[in-house]
């Protein structure tokens, strides 16, 4: 009987080991695989408020590119771009070597972007489906059967999420123009070239400069100072021709450019298939429920590439008398689990200020979208290594764990923040949810050689979370003055 009973106990056991095992080999299998990014050495004793130092035109807008060789950039192991399209400006398809995130600074238009072996979802009717709808039949001929991928409609706070190798474009269709500002992240494990930024062009006259690594680039390509090329340029005519069935004066065409445009190309009439204004609006107000999904039901053909991080509704964090934080990462942005990248939006007030912290797991790469303020960031040696104002159209690279504070000026401070991990996370200084609130009382008296009633101001005084109001301690400091004053 005994020996009976240890049999099956012993069978139990490794039935569930064996079971357990399984179940935890299929849902590692679910998850995507983190992979290292490459290694720099953060070594900066002094920051600076970057700006761009190359400046593109093109037929129907500019791009300007952050100096990837800045040893701010290369410890953050990212590139930086703006492109601003005038009205009616396509910004011709293209691909990266490494995830790419672009921040709609200001304006609205469409994006595309093709997945290989996705299907084309938007589609025209036929002929026969529109027999009501009358047509010349060079009009039919030309309408019928049109389809391609998914277009979507983008306006300023939208977040837009691009693999590695996926070729993207975007269009102006407003009056305005339409200015975005985007960080490629070099130094994600998807890229398998070297660490400067690559981008590869399917249309338009692109110029050499357009391409991330300054003098170290072009010394690689033996200082040729000639106009680059698409990438159907450099293919045999004939070969081209075939592979497309076409002719070869086509193909030709295909290859040599008669104007040099650039990479934002005038295009007056772009006939495109999107839905409806009305279903434009329906999007966004779908956007809310994908916080309630986990993202394990989406393909790559149907993911959402992205998400609008600047209604105040939506704010993570907020204080009326302060401002606001809202931040976009692979959990309510679920592609973003493959991009290793994640975003923040602030705003702050007139004199506001964010909660001193750290980054735990990422750095970050700060651009001041409108306003100024004053930003400090201490190194890991106890230095300041920045101490400025900053000001619009300017970014700054806060290394992982270095700890650094924002105050907006009298004209108030906006940014947008991009890290270098799916879910970044901070760690206060200062607040209700700070570390000082986790330590003992004993703890911070004796580490700072303070009496336990100042570290008890220093741990509970600050009761907001993350976004401080202006004037508290001023106000405390003019109210002890007067009632010194009446003694």
């Amino acid at each position: 009987m005994g020996y009976s009973l240890l049999s099956f106990s012993l069978g139990f056991l490794l039935l569930f080991h064996c079971s357990f095992g399984q179940r935890e080999k299929v849902v590692n299998s679910q998850q995507p695989q983190q992979q290292q990014r490459f290694q720099t050495q953060c070594q900066s004793q002094n920051l600076n408020a970057l700006e761009p130092q190359r400046r593109v035109e093109s037929e129907a807008g500019v791009t300007e590119l952050w100096d990837q060789n800045e040893e701010q950039l290369q410890c953050a192991n990212v590139a930086v771009l703006r492109h601003t399209l005038q009205s009616r400006g396509l910004l011709v398809p293209s691909y990266n070597n490494a995830p790419e995130l672009v921040y709609v600074v200001q304006g609205r238009g469409i994006h595309g972007a093709v997945y290989p072996g996705c299907p084309e979802t938007f589609q025209e009717e036929s002929q026969s489906q529109s027999r009501s709808r009358r047509f010349s039949r060079s009009e039919r001929s030309e309408q019928s059967g049109e389809r391609h991928q998914k277009v979507r409609h983008i306006r300023e706070g939208d977040v837009i999420a691009l693999p590695a190798g996926v070729a993207h474009w975007i269009y102006n269709n407003g009056q305005s123009k339409l200015v975005l500002v985007a960080l490629v992240d070099v130094g994600n494990s998807e890229n398998q070239l070297d660490q400067y930024l690559r981008k590869f062009f399917l249309g338009g006259s692109p110029q050499q400069e357009i391409q991330g690594g300054g003098e170290s680039q072009s010394s690689r390509k033996g200082q040729q100072e000639q106009q680059s090329d698409n990438m159907l340029s450099a293919f045999d005519e004939e070969i081209l021709a075939q592979s497309f069935n076409i002719d070869t004066e086509l193909a030709r065409k295909l290859q040599r450019e008669r104007r040099q445009r650039g990479i934002i190309i005038r295009v007056e009439d772009l006939e495109l298939l999107t839905p409806q204004r009305q279903d434009q609006e329906q999007e966004y107000g779908e956007e809310r429920e994908q916080r309630q999904r986990n993202g394990l039901e989406e393909t790559f053909c149907t993911m959402k590439l992205k998400q609008n991080i600047n209604d105040p509704s939506r704010a993570d964090v907020y204080n009326p008398y302060g401002g606001r934080v809202t931040s976009i990462n692979a959990l309510n942005l679920p592609i973003l689990r493959y991009l290793q990248l994640s975003a923040e939006k602030g705003v702050l007030y007139r004199n506001a200020i964010l909660a001193p912290h750290w980054n735990l797991n990422a750095h970050s790469v700060i651009y001041v979208i409108r306003g100024n303020g004053r930003i400090q960031i201490v190194s890991d040696n106890g230095e300041s290594v920045f101490d400025e104002e900053i000001r619009e159209g300017q970014l700054v690279v806060v290394p992982q764990n270095y700890a650094v504070v924002k105050r907006a000026s009298s004209e108030g401070l906006e940014w947008v923040s991009f890290k270098t991990n799916e879910l970044a996370q901070i760690s206060q200084l200062a607040g209700r949810f700070s570390v000082l609130r986790g330590l003992p009382l004993d703890v911070i008296a004796n580490s700072f050689d303070i009496s336990r009633e100042d570290a008890r101001r220093l741990k509970e005084n600050r009761q907001e979370t993350t976004v401080f109001s202006p004037g508290s301690r001023s106000q405390r400091e003019s109210k002890s003055e007067r009632e010194r004053q009446r003694q």
